[in-house]
Parts: C-alpha cells; sequence; structure tokens
C-alpha cells in the first residue's frame, strides 16, 4: 500500500510550558510533546488560508441544565481544594467501609438520601435501569454520541483474600456479575459501550489474575455470554485497566475475548482493552497486541488512558516526568490515528511492516491539549481526503471536564478554522457513567477522589469553566448579554 504523507499541524496546537514535573503533578495539563518529540507530526506548516469568520458558537457549556452547572461547581470546589478534599476522602472511606449502621449508606436513609442528590448524582447514571436511560438520554440531548457505562461492582487488590476458598459462594460471585453486566448491556443502546471488571467476578478472578492463570471454565462461560449479547445488539464492550499487580493477567484475559468477539465483526472491533499512558512498557506491550491482531486477523480496540493508579503502582513502572507521559500519549495518538508506527510506538522486531493493522480509538483524557491534537489531526485527514479506516471515539467521564466535552461536541470551532476545515461528521464524543446502588458505587467514588489529589489543577480549570458559565447565565439574566 503506498505511503501517505503525513499531516503536519503543530502551528494548532498551544504552546508548551518549559520545565520539568513530576508526573503525578497534573496541575498543568499542556503537553510538552511539541518540545521533546521529533516526530514531523508536529512540525510547523503553513496553514490554508482561514475562510470567512463563521457565527460565533454558544458558550460550550451552555447547554447543562441549571441543576448540573450548580451541582459541578459545588462538587469540583471540593475537588480542587487540598484543604477541602483529604476530609472529603476520609469521609468516603467510612462510607465506603462502614463500620457502624451511621456510615452505611443502604441502612442510613437521609444519609442515603444527602449523598445520592450530591457526589453520587455527580458521577453515576441510577440505581436501575429507568434511572440510566433517563442519565442516557440527558447525556444524548448535549450532543454526545452515546455513553460508556459501567457496573459498578468490583474487588480490590487485598480484598477479602485471606478468606478460605469457597467453591460455592465464588461461583455466587461470577453469577452476580453476570447478571449485573447483561443488564448493563441491556441497559445499553446500539453503538454505546459496555465498560467491564474482570476483578468484579470475585476474589476466585482476583487470585487467578494476580497469578496470570486463564478464567476458569464458568469464568469463560459467562464472559463468552456477554460477549455474544453485545455482538448481537451492537454495543461495545471494553475492560478497564487495574493495578499492575493483576494488570498483566488481565490484558492476556483481554487478548482472548478481543480474538473471539472481534473476529466476529470484521474491520470493526467489539471488545476493548486499555493502555495507560503513564506506564513506562505501554508502547512495547501495545505494539505486541497490534501484532498480535495482524496476526490473528482482527481488528484491536485500544483505549488509550494517561493512568489512574500513581498511588499505588511502583514509582519505577511510571515515566518520571509529566512531560513524558504527555508525550507518550500524544505520539502514541498520532501513531494509531496515521496508522504508522513512530519513534515512541516502534515496530516491535525489524521485519515488523511500518504500517499499523486495522485498530479502533477510544481518546479517554481529561487533557484539553491533548484532545485538541487529536481532533485537529483527524480534520486535516478530512480535508486532505485521507483515509485511514481508524474509527475514532472520545471519552470523558461524567461530571468531570464536562467543559473539554462540550468544546468538543462543537468541534473546537477555533482549530478548523485554522485548516479551513469542514467535518464530515461530528466528532464521537461519549461520556463515562457508572451504575449501582449508592453503597455499590461508593468505592468508585472513593477512587475519583482519590485520583483528584494527583490532578487538583485539572479539576480547578473544570470548577473556572463552570464558575464562567454560572457567570455568563447571571449577566443574561440581568440584560448583559453573554
Amino acid at each position: 500500500m503506498k505511503a501517505v504523507p503525513r499531516p503536519q499541524v503543530a502551528s494548532l496546537l498551544a504552546p508548551c510550558r518549559a520545565g520539568k514535573r513530576f508526573v503525578s503533578e497534573t496541575s498543568n495539563t499542556r503537553s510538552s510533546i511539541a518540545a521533546t518529540s521529533t516526530s514531523p507530526l508536529w512540525q510547523p506548516f503553513s496553514p490554508t488560508p482561514a475562510p470567512p469568520p463563521r457565527q460565533a458558537l454558544a458558550a460550550p457549556l451552555a447547554k447543562l441544565p441549571l441543576a448540573n452547572v450548580l451541582r459541578s461547581l459545588l462538587v469540583l470546589s471540593i475537588s480542587s481544594s487540598p484543604i477541602l478534599l483529604k476530609p472529603c476522602i476520609y469521609a468516603l472511606s467510612h462510607l465506603a467501609h462502614p463500620r457502624t449502621a451511621l456510615w452505611d449508606v443502604a441502612k442510613n436513609p437521609l444519609l442515603n438520601m444527602l449523598v445520592k442528590h450530591t457526589i453520587y448524582k455527580q458521577f453515576n447514571a441510577g440505581e436501575n435501569k429507568a434511572e440510566v436511560q433517563q442519565s442516557i438520554q440527558n447525556i444524548k440531548s448535549l450532543g454526545c454520541r452515546g455513553v460508556l457505562l459501567g457496573y459498578a461492582r468490583e474487588i480490590l487488590v487485598g480484598e477479602n483474600q485471606d478468606a478460605a476458598y469457597d467453591a460455592k459462594a465464588a461461583r455466587a460471585e461470577i453469577q452476580m456479575w453476570l447478571n449485573g453486566t447483561l443488564a448493563t448491556v441491556d441497559m445499553a443502546h446500539e453503538g454505546d459501550f459496555i465498560a467491564l471488571k474482570f476483578t468484579g467476578m470475585g476474589i476466585d478472578a482476583l487470585r487467578l489474575l494476580q497469578q496470570q492463570a486463564p478464567p476458569t471454565e464458568f469464568m469463560d462461560v459467562s464472559i463468552k455470554k456477554v460477549c455474544d449479547m453485545a455482538v448481537a445488539r451492537g454495543v461495545r464492550l471494553l475492560v478497564d485497566a487495574e493495578e499492575q499487580a493483576v494488570q498483566p493477567g488481565i490484558e492476556a484475559w483481554i487478548m482472548k475475548y478481543q480474538k473471539y468477539c472481534n473476529t466476529k465483526t470484521p474491520g470493526r472491533a467489539t471488545f476493548y482493552g486499555t493502555y495507560q499512558a503513564y506506564l513506562r512498557s505501554t508502547p512495547a506491550t501495545l505494539a505486541r497486541h497490534l501484532e498480535t491482531s495482524r496476526r490473528e486477523g482482527y481488528t484491536l480496540g485500544v483505549k488509550l488512558v494517561r493512568g489512574a493508579y500513581l498511588k499505588t503502582e511502583p514509582r519505577n513502572l511510571i515515566w518520571a516526568e509529566k512531560e513524558k507521559t504527555d508525550a507518550c500519549y500524544d505520539e502514541v495518538v498520532e501513531a494509531l490515528l496515521t496508522r504508522r508506527y513512530n519513534s515512541v510506538l516502534q515496530p516491535p522486531t525489524k521485519d515488523t511492516p511500518t504500517e499499523l493493522p486495522s485498530v479502533n480509538v477510544i481518546i479517554a483524557t481529561h487533557n484539553r491539549e491533548s484532545v485538541k491534537k487529536a481532533h485537529a489531526l483527524r480534520m486535516l485527514q478530512t480535508t486532505r481526503g485521507e483515509n485511514y479506516n481508524v474509527d475514532l471515539s472520545y471519552a470523558q467521564l461524567q461530571g468531570m471536564a464536562d467543559e473539554v466535552s462540550c468544546e468538543l461536541v462543537q468541534g473546537f470551532e477555533s482549530a478548523e478554522a485554522a485548516v479551513g476545515a469542514t467535518p464530515r461528521e461530528a466528532p464521537h464524543v461519549y461520556k463515562l457513567l457508572t451504575w449501582g446502588s449508592v453503597k455499590e458505587c461508593m468505592g468508585f467514588l472513593m477512587r475519583r477522589a482519590v485520583e483528584n489529589t494527583e490532578a487538583v489543577g485539572r479539576t480547578k480549570e473544570s470548577q473556572l469553566a463552570m464558575m464562567s458559565e454560572l457567570k455568563r447565565r447571571c449577566r443574561a439574566i440581568l440584560g448583559g448579554g453573554n
């Protein structure tokens, strides 16, 4: 196949700040890839003349209901404050592991109501099908393509692992996971994603994953039931990344079920794996998986995140500086979207073709610069008539980085104007939602709070965006215009 010249879009990208920062310091979301990469993609070029000015877009957050803006402002104000966040995490820890009925949201109705209408509603889809369907409809009314929906039940590394093995109890845990996951697939619409956690199958699954052992026969049958239902419904599945204590085992299971699912949908990924850019090993792992999918004849599904386990992962496994995580993330995105290996995502052997095999991609990040770069590259490809057959989606958590999602729905107008592009279709934007009872979701909510200790600056930007939106609405009411 004849190589297509790689696009160059550096002039679309905001200047990057100088200076080194550790990877855990996420207050500055601008990527340093322009300064660190030698890839021609990020070199300056002469853009085509901008078209005549278009009609001004509405404020990105204008579609959000006022209740959402106010609740987001409250939650994000706490999350972006190091002083307030610590007691919040302390309280969530008691709620996630209650020692008395007073702290148990399943037994204290007043506490349940307080949590449900604040932090739970900020990040979760609902407790039943009716509530979840309404949340999905609300997300789509904002212009998003759909949702990435997950069932909240999970087992954490180290949890109840000293208990004696009970085959009957282990089977019951798997059945509970299967029932909840099938219910999740049933709630989703065609084209939506369902997030899976293999650790949700219980202590037995956790032990097998730690040992990098294959699933039991009952686990295998259960996972394939989910796969078959997803294929029949046109719903896609993806497995979240977890801690390195279990991640190698998870990756082996992912590749097993990618082959099972994705060979049933030629040219399209139904089953996705998650890759964390803050891990030094990610480019090599992804390159290996790409070549496995090429050899076995299916489309690889890739969800790319920065990473969520900084507090627990061994530091030697993670890039020492945030700039290197940013560079890894953005260069991997470039390689995937252009389907060409590059200086970061390198071919695993010297005989590997330079062109990547068939791949579908989800860019799951709250980093505005990475999202904007990816969108600018896709628009430039569209303008030039290049077709790499890479199905591309974007995803952010519900209740976080809503300004990024809404800007993306509008197509980052300034980026498009810079290259004179008119998109063939709107970006495929998804919001990540978790469903389950308030009690089931407490572990998920606590993890969100802990992650925010590493991303106070990113959360602060979202808080300021919500504050600006609230001020804009007040000015409009008072006759001050937009």
